[in-house]
């Protein structure tokens, strides 16, 4: 990755050419919105706007195909990187990227085909459980709602990859302290958990939108637990275990239930107050 940094960056044509060449082939064309993001951070949106016109080429081709998705993504990130580059601020930009999920569960709620398919294949196993009518409705739209928060979660993955890849050329080792120090303030963090209840009792948002609203305190919860690591001197065998284990739903809890006590207590500041 900071060969394809380093290749962008020596100018306007050869990150023309990255985009160009990475948006044709499916799955790798997820790094075309990283390529402009890189470029959007590090020389700003007037310059990347003619890279991202580029980049609309093949990405345009798949969404004519019936697959918008990568398009959606293309222009969040570009987005999302416009603003963390302005605001110097992951908490709003993970904020933000609440937008992106919301895109793609707007599309797939309009385009029901993608989940009718799903749905079909899964059709067996819900005829094993009778699991039928509004039981059926319920999971559908969970399902839309999880599906958006993937999208959402990548979009964030993908910009902290490119931010990665600018500190590789021009910074090293600043995209670690950088995210070291991603936290939710008290103020956000009270604003996410009062959406959450209003959500968890189906008020002005559905239930399902609870997990957009956790990832942005899913993300600070691990820059804590790195920022612990580091700080302590640990084995990296440590954050292992623990991506390992985060699919389990205790976990992912406790992780942002951290990050919460993380908005009042600052737990970075105590660790690293001389004792």
């Amino acid at each position: 990755m900071r060969g394809l940094a380093e290749f962008v960056m020596k100018g306007r044509k050869q990150a023309i050419m990255a985009v160009l060449l990475l948006g044709l082939i499916p799955i790798v064309n997820f790094l075309s919105p990283v390529v402009v993001g890189l470029v959007v951070l590090r020389k700003g949106l007037s310059e990347a706007t003619q890279v991202l016109v580029w980049a609309i080429l093949p990405i345009g081709g798949w969404a004519i195909a019936g697959d918008p998705v990568p398009m959606i993504m293309l222009l969040g990130i570009t987005g999302l990187a416009g603003l963390l580059r302005a605001s110097e601020s992951w908490e709003f930009t993970l904020l933000a990227a609440i937008a992106i999920g919301l895109c793609v569960e707007i599309y797939l709620r309009l385009q029901p085909a993608v989940l009718d398919l799903i749905f079909l294949q899964m059709q067996p196993y819900f005829d094993a459980n009778g699991i039928q009518g509004e039981q059926l409705d319920s999971l559908r739209n969970v399902m839309t709602s999880f599906m958006g928060a993937v999208y959402m979660f990548l979009a964030i993955v993908l910009l902290m990859l490119s931010r990665w890849m600018q500190a590789a050329v021009f910074n090293p080792g600043g995209f670690q302290k950088e995210f070291h120090g991603l936290r939710v303030e008290q103020k956000v963090a009270l604003l996410l958990v009062g959406l959450m209840m209003l959500a968890n009792f189906g008020i002005l948002i559905p239930q399902s939108w609870m997990l957009y609203l956790v990832l942005p305190l899913m993300f600070s919860g691990l820059a804590l637990l790195h920022a612990v690591v580091a700080a302590k001197k640990l084995s990296s065998l440590w954050l292992a275990v623990l991506y390992a284990i985060i699919v389990l739903p205790i976990i992912a809890n406790m992780i942002v239930l951290l990050a919460l006590l993380d908005s009042w207590y600052d737990f970075r500041t105590r660790l690293h107050k001389p004792v």
